[in-house]
């Protein structure tokens, strides 16, 4: 009778405790807990506009107090600008320029990794891309075209030109663009594969670079050296 009132006892115990509490709650460092925050951040940023988001709301997806996010991060502006540069950090760790293979074959394993962001956090993807403010001035302005910045410089690498000519830099800005879009459009409607998707953006590169060249003869040329390239690949193109 003692062991099952005890037992029962205990049992009540257990079943007193919150959610995470005692031992089963590892206790978390400064920056774990901060990037728990940001997290929760990136996720309800990614749905609904940054106005429609409170202090509170971050706090409650993030199993966290009101005062403990203003702890870290000052207001919702502070936690805004620290999601949206977490976002870009992931994406320029993941693009790390590949440096075996033809240029075009190295923009095409780019492209896959860059999907391969898109998809495994769209949370901060889409952020990163529709959730600022429509000026994308100050900061967050600056973060977004920080990461543009990094893309076009890999992408040139990829291409090996160290200086552009300013029908490269905008024909490859505009064909960037397209590349966002599609990626926004491929989460929302997801009506065609990724393969399909990044085939195409390749295709719309070449064909970028094609008429760019009735512009610029080194273009011309920089598009007849891929094409060569592609052409001595063989089955691999």
């Amino acid at each position: 009778m003692a062991g099952e009132q005890a037992g029962s006892r205990q049992g009540a115990s257990g079943r007193g405790r919150p959610a995470g509490a005692g031992r089963a709650r590892r206790r978390l460092s400064v920056d774990e807990r901060r990037d728990e925050l940001i997290e929760a951040a990136l996720e309800l940023f990614s749905t609904r506009p940054p106005e429609d988001i409170s202090i509170d709301d971050v706090a409650a997806a993030a199993g966290a107090s009101r005062a403990l996010v203003y702890h870290y991060f000052g207001g919702k502006y502070e936690l805004y600008i620290a999601a949206l540069g977490s976002a870009a950090k992931q994406l320029s760790v993941l693009l790390e320029p590949p440096t075996e293979g033809s240029p075009l074959e190295r923009l095409k394993v780019s492209l896959e990794r860059y999907f391969d962001f898109v998809e495994s956090h769209a949370a901060g993807y889409t952020a990163l891309l529709r959730g600022g403010p429509a000026d994308r001035s100050g900061e967050v302005g600056e973060i977004v075209e920080g990461i543009r910045e990094l893309l076009l410089g890999r992408i040139l690498q990829a291409l090996e030109i160290e200086v552009p000519p300013p029908v490269l830099r905008i024909t490859l800005r505009s064909w960037m663009a397209s590349v966002e879009t599609a990626g926004l459009d491929w989460l929302e409607n997801a009506d065609v594969t990724r393969p399909q998707l990044e085939r195409l953006l390749v295709d719309q590169l070449i064909v970028l670079l094609h008429v760019a060249g009735n512009h610029e003869p080194r273009i011309a040329k920089l598009f007849n050296r891929l094409a060569q390239e592609e052409m001595t690949a063989g089955p691999r193109a």
